[in-house]
């Protein structure tokens, strides 16, 4: 009966049959190997499958919650603060009664459960997070599967929680990532009360994981279609994995004009010394598994929209049936004397960072530009005396002065100096001169040259987007493809995003952005993957970025021009929340060691409301307190 109901929902989801009579043997085996089928009934009866080979170790719905007691369970019913909580009671052996992978344990007393909250509790092998949301009761994971964020100090909102570092959102009922960044979910672990006692039912691997990657297709060779991604950067690598994890099952290729598999780029101008392989975000035997074309050092040079076909610089002609174009920006030059000295670099590349890295050891460096990016790459060398002496030349008079603000940048740039950073603000470089066809100076328009044996140029980027101006792709003025809600293009079947899109941006109105975040374009991968398996699914995420310099973590959250800045807390003392107004909303938020303040206000601004100028001049740490 159960491989009856399995074979009819393939054949809803079209599934060929050829692949359904594959499945569905694969099903059979994993049947006959172990599978633990619990019947559950509360007035209804359900099912529920435990693979254990597959790690699963869900309910079927929310562990300990309305309607998710065994057979034989009775209720309990108690008061807990103004919200009323029924808890399900069933009787069964206190003693372990799951082999293998599988493991059950007492992780607490039922007075010991958080009050609509969250807690995290210490498990044989790891921790688990228990949280009690609108009267349910889950078990999950408990940090962030991007950087480890302990999810406990997180926000908890309208079924999932958020990490509190970047910003990253998490399911309560399957523990699949639903914002990001980050590509992995986290567990999502059985829990139920007995006796007073809270036990869970867990997988031994995922406990020690913390981490769960989500079951992938392969493809089918019995499917005809081609899906073509374009870029290898964090909005392919998230289109072309969710594609596989929605079942995609034709052909699927990523062209990238690098030699390496998508990687985590915000760590380039953070630690430059890594090399490619250290911060991969997947294996080639992770694209192998579920067939994914991975065409390396290639890149498009055309996009035929009427033939349905890319043009590479390898001379080859790929078809496709849909596209997702994620082709990234490119530094910008400076574009002055000396600009192509092998001395003076951007940063773009894992070769880029490493040559830096390199270069500058021991050595004079000038960082050109006060983007975070320079920011980030002369922290980088001016930690632990990497370079001989470090100085940044900016145009503005504090760095971050326009993204952040005079007095936050003003605090910043203090911190820098008391590293031994050097400072040349209003100021434009000129010309970079040489000797012998050596870098030696950077001339400034005052006229006055500082000495440099490595120059670092972090003054924006370019959208990467010249090989689509021959097509009836739409780009703005600036050279950004423009999207709607759903990331489509001009043309029918063609998708963008990341950093070369201009895309309406739901909490400023709908107005058309072009936002160049890793958080922003990993969403943007899989809105468009969804979109394109005719999964109707808008951009609704909000900006998440975050810097990381001589250890202070700064996060921002939000968009949007502002004409006052109202700081809370201690500035100084680098403890502070600046909330970014425009008349009297507040459209930004900036945070430093204030955690989870940033988190909490992308969360309110995901509910489509905000803080007011008056609020925050009222209370400087309203952003620690506000509540879902």
């Amino acid at each position: 009966m159960a491989v009856a109901f399995f074979t009819r929902a393939l054949r809803v989801l079209g599934v060929s049959a050829a692949a359904q009579g594959r499945t569905i043997n694969r099903w059979n085996n994993i049947s006959s190997q172990r599978i633990l089928i619990r019947r559950l009934s509360f007035g209804v009866s359900s099912k529920c499958l435990w693979p254990e080979r597959m790690g699963v170790t869900a309910s079927c719905r929310n562990g300990g919650g309305a309607g998710d007691s065994d057979h034989g369970g009775e209720v309990q019913q108690g008061q807990q603060g103004q919200q009323q909580v029924i808890f399900y009671k069933r009787r069964m052996s206190r003693k372990s009664s799951v082999g293998g992978d599988m493991m059950e344990a007492v992780i607490c007393k039922e007075e010991d459960l958080p009050q609509d909250g969250m807690k995290t509790f210490e498990v044989e092998g790891g921790k688990v997070l228990v949280v009690h949301h609108k009267g349910q009761l889950s078990a999950l994971g408990s940090k962030c599967s991007h950087y480890g964020a302990p999810l406990e100090t997180g926000v908890l909102c309208n079924g999932r929680v958020r990490c509190p570092w970047h910003g990253a959102c998490f399911s309560l009922a399957t523990g699949d990532i639903e914002d990001f960044p980050g590509l992995d979910s986290i567990p999502k672990y059985g829990i139920e009360v007995v006796d007073g006692e809270v036990k869970i039912t867990a997988s031994k691997t995922l406990l020690a994981a913390d981490k769960r990657v989500k079951t992938l297709a392969r493809r089918d060779p019995d499917n005809p279609s081609n899906f073509v991604v374009i870029g290898g950067g964090a909005a392919g690598a998230s289109c072309v994995e969710t594609l596989r994890q929605e079942g995609y099952s034709g052909r699927l290729v990523m062209i990238t004009p690098e030699y390496h598999l998508p990687y985590d780029r915000p760590k380039l101008s953070k630690a430059m010394d890594l090399t490619p392989d250290k911060i991969s975000l997947r294996s080639s035997e992770f694209y192998e598994s579920c067939d994914i074309e991975i065409l390396q050092g290639i890149s498009a040079e055309r996009v035929d929209t009427e033939g349905k076909m890319v043009h590479l610089s390898s001379g080859e002609e790929l078809p496709y049936d849909k596209i997702f174009i994620a082709t990234g920006g490119k530094p910008r030059r400076l574009g002055i004397s000396g600009d192509d000295l092998p001395e003076v670099y951007v940063i773009r590349t894992p070769e880029d960072s490493n040559a830096i890295s390199a270069a500058a050891s021991g050595k004079h460096a000038v960082i050109v530009g006060t983007s975070f990016i320079g920011m980030e790459a002369a922290a980088y060398l001016a930690t632990n005396e990497r370079a001989a002496s470090v100085t940044i030349i900016g145009y503005t008079s504090v760095p971050f002065q326009r993204s952040l603000g005079l007095e936050v940048g003003g605090r910043i740039q203090a911190l820098f100096e008391e590293q031994g950073v050097k400072f040349i603000n209003g100021a434009k470089v000129t010309e970079f001169t040489s000797e012998e066809g050596r870098l030696t100076g950077v001339v400034l328009d005052t006229g006055e040259t500082i000495p440099a044996d490595v120059v670092v140029t972090g003054v924006g980027v370019v959208p990467n987007t010249e090989f689509l101006k021959s097509s009836d792709i739409s780009l703005n003025g600036a050279a950004y493809v423009t999207v709607n809600e759903f990331l489509e293009t001009s043309v029918p079947d063609v998708f963008c995003g990341g950093d070369i899109a201009a895309f309406p941006l739901f909490i400023v109105d709908g107005a058309s952005v072009a936002i160049g975040h890793w958080q922003v374009a990993l969403g943007h991968g899989r809105t468009a993957a969804l979109n394109m398996l005719d999964r109707e699914s808008e951009v609704k995420s909000v900006p998440f970025f975050w810097t990381v310099l001589f250890g202070k973590s700064l996060r921002y959250t939000g968009h949007g021009e502002y004409d006052d800045v109202i700081i809370g807390g201690d500035l100084e003392n680098l403890s502070f929340i600046a909330y970014y107004c425009r008349g009297d909303r507040v459209v930004a938020l900036a945070s430093l060691g204030k955690d989870p303040a940033a988190a909490k206000y992308a969360e309110m601004l995901q509910q489509g409301t905000f803080l007011t100028k008056e609020q925050v001049v009222n209370d400087g740490n309203i952003a620690l307190k506000m509540t879902c």
